[in-house]
């Protein structure tokens, strides 16, 4: 059965414990962290009831922004990571502290914003030009500030560019993707989303896509287990099953089904 856990703000673990009945045994538990995206997409209610009916694995799912994913893997309170944070991904393997990192499917991000479109951006493919833009013109950006793998990833945007909407028309808000598709549609602001928790919310926000198909948004994710070595306490068999299955035929084609309103939202890289 799948256990959900959400972060929001803090850094303090919350767990969600099955307790089975005396007779019976308890399902070995594999605890993953991961990004808001693959939850609030709705992919891993999709995606896990299959994992753990063929393994008879109970998944607790801890789902916080990518750095957060990655601190607690790096401190031994999950089994493994599923992240977009392909640098700090890296970093964590290299410092030892993940083993066995594999590619395990890819989307986009978009900037959107409010249907009138007060910067003059939309249509666009140039993601750069479109941000010069709105640093340049009297409208606000909400980013997520928190740590996320969207949060690093539009961060380099505006260092590659060399500038940024100033303080009061650039609004640091350190929430999940969710909320802050709801705090830019209230405020009648741009942000940048992963284009699955978009296609989630953007209905219900009203916000409307501005920018798409720039390489530079292109977003893969990666699966990484915990390194036993360094936290011997985790459940390092049940972690490589995981990766094995989301990077097998099967899982790849689970994933390539999962779709919202006849739209596939995450695609397995080419087998190798």
């Amino acid at each position: 059965m799948l256990k959900r856990v959400m972060f929001k703000r803090t850094g303090v673990l919350l767990a969600a414990l099955a307790l089975a009945a005396p007779c019976f045994a308890a399902p070995p538990v594999l605890r993953l962290s991961t990004t808001t995206s693959t939850e609030n997409s709705g992919l891993l209610a999709h995606l896990l009831p299959a994992f753990e009916a063929r393994y008879g694995v109970t998944v607790h799912v801890l789902a916080v922004g990518s750095g957060k994913a990655l601190a607690l893997a790096r401190n031994g309170d999950v089994d493994v990571v599923l992240v977009h944070a392909r640098a700090a991904e890296d970093a964590f393997v290299a410092a030892g502290h993940g083993v066995g990192r594999r590619d395990v499917m890819y989307n986009d991000f978009v900037l959107v914003g409010p249907a009138s479109d007060p910067a003059g951006v939309k249509g666009g493919r140039d993601l750069l030009a479109a941000l010069r833009k709105i640093a340049a013109r009297g409208v606000k950006f909400v980013s997520r500030g928190d740590d996320s793998g969207t949060d690093l990833m539009e961060k380099s945007y505006w260092k590659a560019i060399g500038t940024r909407p100033p303080a009061g028309r650039y609004l640091s808000a350190g929430l999940g993707m969710g909320e802050v598709l709801n705090m830019a549609a209230e405020l009648g602001a741009y942000t940048i989303a992963d284009r699955a928790t978009y296609s989630s919310y953007g209905a219900r926000t009203g916000l409307a896509v501005m920018v798409e198909g720039d390489a530079r948004m292109f977003n893969p994710y990666g699966i990484i287990a915990v390194n036993p070595a360094r936290h011997k306490h985790v459940n390092h068999a049940a972690a490589r099953r995981l990766i094995d299955w989301l990077t097998s035929p099967e899982g790849r084609q689970t994933i390539a089904g999962f779709r919202r309103d006849g739209r596939q939202l995450f695609f397995p890289p080419a087998p190798p």
